[in-house]
């Protein structure tokens, strides 16, 4: 019967997380995102086994590299926005970079992208005396067609299910804490008294006749 009595719950969840994300979507600045990549490259003498670790190096500090090598500048944006919109990752297999940067405008994602793998270029070759390793432009960013960032109906979509599932679990717990208290209730309640065993009246002694 409370099943029944609320079963609008899960709809009504599902419609509201479907709004909710939809609105969010449909309200968010849509991302765009950028990648170049670039190679490390060992000198004439120098270990090629060297060129894989310097490329996990330099992809932890690319950024730093970035922000004191002027690529903010390159790119038109601030230092804090270079840093809160670049992303590095390496490869264990091959000394490669790959520099993906995001913002809301397209062209603004690639000169950033760009931007920090030229830093890194001329990073490495003014201490390429030391590390006997240079980094080298592979490709270049290319301008992203389309966002990366989640459209309105698949975020409604997503908002949806998020509302069902949150509705669904509301309708699991709603019986168990109504049936608590009742529960309580009862085992408040004092129990009747049992009745003790009656007690032996003890014999009488009997008069002595003379």
């Amino acid at each position: 019967m409370h099943k029944r009595r609320h079963w609008w719950v899960l709809p009504a969840s599902v419609l509201l997380g479907a709004t909710l994300g939809g609105g969010y979507g449909a309200l968010k600045t849509p991302q765009y995102a950028a990648t170049s990549y670039v190679i490390v490259v060992p000198a004439a003498k120098s270990d090629p086994a060297a060129a894989l670790g310097f490329a996990q190096a330099y992809g932890r500090v690319a950024t730093d590299i970035a922000v004191t090598g002027d690529a903010q500048v390159w790119a038109g944006v601030s230092a804090a926005t270079l840093r809160a919109g670049v992303e590095t990752a390496t490869s264990p297999d091959a000394p490669m970079i790959s520099i993906t940067a995001r913002s809301a405008q397209p062209a603004k994602a690639v000169s950033m992208a760009d931007g920090v793998a030229r830093a890194l270029v001329l990073n490495s070759s003014q201490v390429s005396g030391s590390t006997g390793v240079k980094v080298v432009q592979f490709s270049r960013a290319t301008k992203p067609s389309a966002p990366v960032s989640p459209s309105a109906p698949l975020s409604a979509l997503v908002g949806g299910c998020a509302g069902g599932l949150l509705g669904g679990l509301a309708l699991l717990v709603g019986p168990r804490r109504a049936a608590a208290p009742a529960e309580s209730r009862g085992s408040r309640q004092p129990s009747a008294a049992v009745p003790g065993p009656a007690a032996v009246a003890a014999p009488q002694p009997e008069p002595e006749t003379v």
